[in-house]
């Protein structure tokens, strides 16, 4: 399947000078497999890598052998790292444990967002509407990322906030390419401004609820699945 790979990467954000690039290189793969833009099985090689994206072979072995411990990819034998594959059950179970987690959590912040959290909150609900209406995948990810990890920061439980990062990369939301030429991706992207707007006027329980729908949505339509009302 390595056919694939130059197609998936021409999507990818381009590396910025002055930043870590094996972190660089990690982020954009890890942002790829997420979505599905490198399926399970995709065969990657560092030399092969470090060509598309410009860069020598040490900064991109070394992100994959992070990819590896973050169980994305697994090694082959004098043939580099295949992706590796999660199932529709291990992705509901993964579900089921954020939305323990995660949802009852916004009964307690519902009413009480700080206004500097509630500033950044904003600025980065803009963004995952703009990259996903954008087909920037990376952008989106990375933006969902850290609007749903200050959410869990406020809570200001650490162990909490290092659970739920975990969780979150072990997912993988293969449908998610598909989907953002589609309207579902605005529709589910449109609701954290929509949370943000039920815990900034204090309906804990609205707020609770849309995000045990939210997170719903990982074994669902962002994993290729129907949802029930989904359409």
């Amino acid at each position: 399947m390595t056919q694939h790979v130059g197609a998936a990467l021409a999507g990818a954000s381009r590396l910025q000078p002055g930043t870590s690039l094996r972190e660089q290189v990690e982020e954009s793969l890890a942002s790829q497999i997420i979505a599905g833009m490198l399926e399970p099985g995709t065969v990657l090689t560092a030399p092969t890598l470090a060509a598309q994206y410009g860069v020598s072979a040490t900064p991109v072995r070394e992100a994959l052998l992070t990819l590896q411990r973050r169980g994305f990819l697994e090694p082959l034998r004098n043939k580099g790292f295949r992706v590796t594959d999660v199932s529709l059950h291990e992705l509901r179970q993964l579900a089921e444990v954020r939305q323990l987690l995660e949802c009852p959590p916004m009964r307690e912040l519902a009413g009480h967002l700080p206004e500097s959290a509630r500033a950044e909150l904003q600025s980065l609900a803009d963004e995952i509407v703009a990259s996903g209406q954008e087909g920037r995948l990376q952008d989106y990810l990375s933006a969902d990322t850290r609007f749903h990890l200050l959410l869990i920061d406020l809570v200001g439980n650490d162990h909490l906030t290092r659970i739920v990062r975990d969780l979150r990369q072990q997912t993988r939301l293969g449908g998610l390419a598909a989907l953002s030429e589609s309207r579902l991706l605005a529709e589910s992207a449109a609701e954290h401004h929509e949370l943000l707007a039920l815990l900034v006027r204090g309906d804990g329980e609205a707020a609770e609820a849309l995000m045990r729908r939210h997170i719903g949505h990982v074994p669902g339509i962002w994993s290729g699945n129907l949802e029930h009302g989904a359409g």
